[in-house]
């Protein structure tokens, strides 16, 4: 298949890289059309360097604005030429932890209207005309609001893209939904080398930790190690949210091959592929069953 396409829907700049930084710049890098829409400015974010603290929101509210050259850096070190902000930016506004009074802002992103916000995608979607599609799953991988909404917005807009009846441009259906997903055995580990590194981590039974897949839900492995050096310098981009200096991406970053560049899906709509090459688990991948897909395209003619 030559002409691929590839939309990911993510809520704050930042997300894309720490997800799924590696499969955009693989597929970037083999000429698939990666298209990025990122659903807010990330305007409450906590900011984690105190040269730009005067930018939070509250002082300066100038964060937004700051973000958005980061991702532009960020999308450039992953080879991302195609990004957008839903609705244009500024258009909703990051919503905040959930239970914040940030949660209450009528223009904040938790508030959107569902088939506005959707309508806003459909018009990208049927733009682009990409085979798949990648957001959160329905908690949002953590429960952030603004990726629980991205999910929703993400879902709707994939039903309402392929209705005729809906908003003006030519229908398509997108072929394959992916939610991104990672499996509790790579939260193991890294929480053993948390351990081992005497870091504190979130629980010492991964099957506590309110986030995270049973390995035998993941349909999809994809080995980008190649593209960790990417991902690594999207990492870098973002220096208002990300310190790589923390304990756990130093940590994590030493847990095992695949920590960086091996990202993990599930398929949740459309057909699944036929299965690729299973890595070994010293390498990122994954145990039984041994049957899972290792490229976002596959079967699709």
């Amino acid at each position: 298949m030559t002409d691929r396409r590839l939309l990911l829907v993510h809520a704050h700049p930042d997300d894309e890289t720490s997800g799924t930084g590696a499969t955009m710049a693989k597929y970037a890098a083999e000429g698939a059309h990666v298209t990025l829409v990122t659903c807010t400015l990330g305007e409450e974010g906590e900011i984690v360097v105190p040269d730009l603290a005067h930018l939070a929101a509250g002082k300066e509210d100038r964060l937004g604005e700051h973000r958005i050259g980061e991702l532009e850096a960020a999308c450039k070190a992953l080879g991302v030429e195609d990004h957008r902000f839903l609705g244009g930016a500024g258009r909703w506004r990051d919503s905040g932890m959930m239970g914040e009074p940030t949660n209450d802002n009528p223009s904040c992103f938790w508030r959107a209207d569902l088939d506005e916000a959707a309508g806003e995608l459909v018009k990208t979607i049927r733009e682009v005309r990409p085979q798949v599609l990648v957001t959160y799953d329905e908690n949002g991988f953590y429960g952030h609001p603004d990726h629980i909404q991205a999910h929703r917005v993400a879902w709707r807009a994939f039903e309402l893209a392929a209705d005729a009846s809906f908003g003006e441009g030519e229908p398509w259906q997108v072929a394959k939904f992916y939610i991104t997903a990672m499996s509790k055995s790579s939260l193991r580990k890294v929480g053993e080398a948390m351990r081992e590194a005497g870091v504190e981590f979130f629980a010492d039974d991964v099957e506590d930790i309110p986030f995270g897949s049973a390995d035998s839900e993941i349909t999809t492995v994809i080995d980008a190690r190649a593209y960790g050096p990417a991902k690594l310098e999207a990492m870098r981009a973002h220096r208002s949210q990300i310190d790589l200096t923390a304990p756990w991406f130093v940590v994590s970053q030493k847990a095992g091959e695949g920590a960086l560049g091996v990202e993990h899906y599930i398929l949740t709509a459309g057909v699944r592929g036929p299965a690729g090459r299973a890595l070994p688990e010293e390498e990122g991948g994954l145990g039984e069953p041994g049957d899972r897909e290792d490229d976002l395209f596959a079967g699709i003619g």
